[in-house]
Formats: C-alpha cells, sequence, structure tokens
C-alpha cells in the first residue's frame, strides 16, 4: 500500500487560509484521533508557517480528507477546493522527500522543515495514528533527506538578510560565545537576526529602539536588554557586534561615537552590518581600521552567490529523491511477493512432512530403507513440479509464449538446461 499526500502551502493558498488550516503541536493529537475516528485510519500532519499536509495510506480518498478538513475547521470558505494539491503513489513519496530536503521551501534548503516533519511523524506516533504505512514511509523520507543534507550543499549557505550577516559575524568571530551583540531597530529582519545569533551561542544580545517597549518586547524573547537609540555610546564599548536595520532617513551611529568606543576597546575590533536603506551607520565609520562593516549591498552579493550554489545543489539533490523514491517502491513489490512465498513455502512443507510420514511408516514396518527413500524423493519430486508443470503445458498449448520465458527465468533454466 502506498501513500496520498494533501495539502496547501504558500504557492498554493493565502496567508488567512493557511491560518484557518495551522495546527498547533498542542492541537495536533484531538486533531489526528478525530480525523481517525472519520475513517481515515493512519493519518500524520505536518503544520508550518507555510504549509499544512496530511499524509494518509493510498487508499484514502482525496474527498475524504477535504470533508473531514471542512467539518473540523468548520470551514464556510470554498477557498480550499481550489488551492489544495493531492499526491498519490511515487508522487506523494517524491513531495514527501522534497520538502523534508527543503527543496519545496520558501526559502530553499531551509533546515527547519526536516525537523518540522520528524516532529510530524512523532505526534502522529504518540497518538496511534502511525500504522505499518505510515511508519515506512517516513524512515525513508527521513533517511534520504539525511543524505541531501549530507551530500549536497543545499543549506550550507545563507540566502536570507538575516542569516547571512550572522554568518559573516562568524567569520569574523569564530566564536560566539564569547561575543555581545548590539541589535539596533526591532522589525522583523532584526529579529531573525537575534534568533540566529541565539541559535550559534552568542553571550548576550542589547536591542536598541526608537520606542523602548518594542526594544524590551524584542529583547525578552531572548533574554537580552532593551535601550533607546540615544543609549547607544553608553554600551558600545562592550560590543562586538553590531547589526542595524531601522526605518531612520538619518544616521543613527557615527564615526565619532564608533572612535570612542574603540578607545575604550584599546581597538578590540567590532563586527558591524548595516541592512538599512537609507544607511544607519555612517559610511565613514567604515574607514575606521579595527572596524568590519557590511552594507546590505555587500549581504546580497552573498546572498545571490550562494542561492546559485544552492540551486545546483537542488539538482544533485533530486536525483538523491528519485533513487530514494525507487528504493521505497522497489522495497513495496519485495514486500507484495511475501505472501507468495510464504504460501508456496507452506504447501510445500506439508507435502514434505506427507511424504516424510509416509517414509517413516514404512520404516517401522520393516521396508528396505534405500527403497524408502528412493520412493521419498521420487514422490516428493513429482508432486512438487506436478502444479508447475500441468501450468506450463497448459500456457504452451494456448500459445502463451510469454509465460514459457517467465517461466524459465523463474525456474532458473538456462540454454543448457534446455537442450
Amino acid at each position: 500500500m502506498t501513500l496520498l499526500a494533501l495539502g496547501i502551502n504558500h504557492n498554493t493558498a493565502s496567508v488567512s487560509l493557511r491560518e484557518q488550516l495551522a495546527f498547533s503541536p498542542e492541537q495536533m493529537e484531538s486533531a489526528l484521533q478525530d480525523a481517525q475516528r472519520a475513517g481515515i485510519g493512519e493519518v500524520a500532519i505536518l503544520s508550518t508557517c507555510n504549509r499544512t499536509e496530511i499524509y494518509a495510506p493510498s487508499a484514502v480518498q482525496p474527498e475524504q480528507i477535504l470533508e473531514w478538513l471542512h467539518q473540523y475547521r468548520q470551514l464556510s470558505t470554498p477557498e480550499l477546493s481550489s488551492c489544495y494539491y493531492a499526491k498519490q503513489g511515487d508522487q506523494a513519496i517524491n513531495h514527501m522527500m522534497r520538502v523534508a530536503a527543503g527543496l519545496d521551501s520558501l526559502v530553499l534548503g531551509e533546515p527547519q522543515i526536516l525537523g518540522q516533519m520528524k516532529a510530524c511523524y512523532a505526534h502522529a506516533k504518540e497518538s496511534g495514528t502511525v500504522g505499518s504505512t505510515l511508519h515506512d514511509v517516513f524512515q525513508q523520507v527521513f533517511a534520504i533527506a539525511k543524505r541531501v543534507r549530507t551530500e549536497t550543499t543545499i543549506g550550507q549557505n545563507p540566502v536570507s538578510v538575516a542569516y547571512a550577516a550572522v554568518s559573516l559575524a562568524q567569520q569574523i568571530f569564530s566564536d560566539l560565545k564569547q561575543d555581545t551583540a548590539l541589535l539596533i531597530g526591532a522589525g522583523e529582519t532584526i529579529e531573525l537576526v537575534a534568533k540566529h545569533l541565539q541559535e550559534q551561542g552568542v553571550k548576550s544580545i542589547i536591542v536598541a529602539n526608537r520606542t523602548l517597549s518594542r526594544a524590551a518586547e524584542l529583547a525578552d524573547q531572548f533574554a537580552g536588554q532593551a535601550i533607546l537609540l540615544e543609549e547607544i555610546p553608553d554600551v558600545l564599548a562592550r560590543t562586538d557586534i553590531v547589526i542595524s536595520s531601522t526605518a531612520s532617513p538619518l544616521p543613527i551611529l557615527g564615526k565619532g561615537t564608533v572612535e570612542q568606543a574603540l578607545k575604550q576597546r584599546k581597538h578590540k575590533p567590532i563586527f558591524m552590518v548595516d541592512i538599512a536603506v537609507p544607511r544607519d551607520i555612517e559610511e565613514q565609520v567604515g574607514e575606521l581600521a579595527d572596524v568590519y562593516l557590511y552594507t546590505v549591498d555587500d549581504l546580497r552579493g552573498v546572498i545571490q552567490e550562494n542561492l546559485r550554489s544552492r540551486q545546483e545543489a537542488a539538482e544533485q539533490a533530486t536525483g538523491i529523491i528519485e533513487e530514494g523514491v525507487q528504493a521505497y517502491l522497489h522495497g513495496l513489490r519485495v514486500q507484495d511477493s511475501a505472501s507468495t512465498i510464504k504460501a508456496y513455502r507452506r504447501k510445500a512443507e506439508k507435502l514434505r512432512d506427507q511424504e516424510l510420514d509416509k517414509a517413516l511408516h514404512s520404516l517401522t514396518t520393516g521396508s528396505d530403507p534405500e527403497q524408502v527413500l528412493r520412493l521419498l524423493a521420487r514422490n516428493l519430486t513429482n508432486k512438487l513440479l506436478h502444479g508447475p508443470t500441468t501450468k506450463i503445458r497448459q500456457a504452451s498449448a494456448d500459445g502463451r509464449m510469454e509465460l514459457l520465458g517467465w517461466s524459465q527465468e523463474l525456474l532458473d533454466l538456462d540454454e543448457q538446461d534446455l537442450n
């Protein structure tokens, strides 16, 4: 049995619909069990800010899942019917692998999606909605996603401004655990910068903003310190990294302020990234010997080059995924043969036991052991071959020559055997 993958994502659905179909971790168990009660059986749900996808065995029909979604989420809009996608069989497996490897993400190659896919599986397993089909699928998906990560450079080069800024900081300071970062502004980009810095273990974060309440709101998320813009000169001397992104029409940080801070730091270097347009940091600051100043244009060049690198890696990843799909389908075909093999083995063993019982009985009555063994071998051979030879004769009589060819392959007969 193969797979059905049904969902919506950032390419097919509006933000408002994605919000209606989002499932928080706290809602997941209840949703999964409700879907199972609705007759979907095995089921797993992947829910991120950019997509909601439902995975189930292919015996489940897309209409079944759509009906459950409408009822469970009480959707009043017909929008879902025009923006969902449903993939089945090898296309569904291929899709899951692409998602897990980051090839279907808003940001090509982003690494978080594999962890989200693993959480999807864990929630379903804990909720009791994973059976053998989904278990096998997810294990193959995880294995292929790991291969993509280890055998290609899909996730190694940053393709967002925030991540690129932090990556440059790591090139200047090999260990951020000893460094303090000053983030100027409190918008979405600075929030992402703070997140990446925290993930890299930065020692401390200071958030400076025109409005203290907004600075405090952001700083609290990262156990940081909030200050007003005018307080920057007071903290700059103990700052190793400065990343700025505001909407100010005039520079916030000038050459004189930075020079004073460098004197207090005894010319210990400061790394600065000015993401703002217009600039937040005076251009002349870059002339100072102990300052590494980068602008948004510098980052764009890095990002474009890295994006090209990721696209090349994505082509390589596509080949790995295709191998994974074929390996999974091969495994399914092997499983399909198992019941036939077991049945034929049981039949052979039954015939063996019958003939063996006859032989043992003959021995107990004093029959010649050699004659008993010869009769056992002849009878067992005749009975094992009776069914296949009868079918082969019938195939030949019916002109089914292709079946004769398959029989020769199945019975491992070569030209020498046939002559």
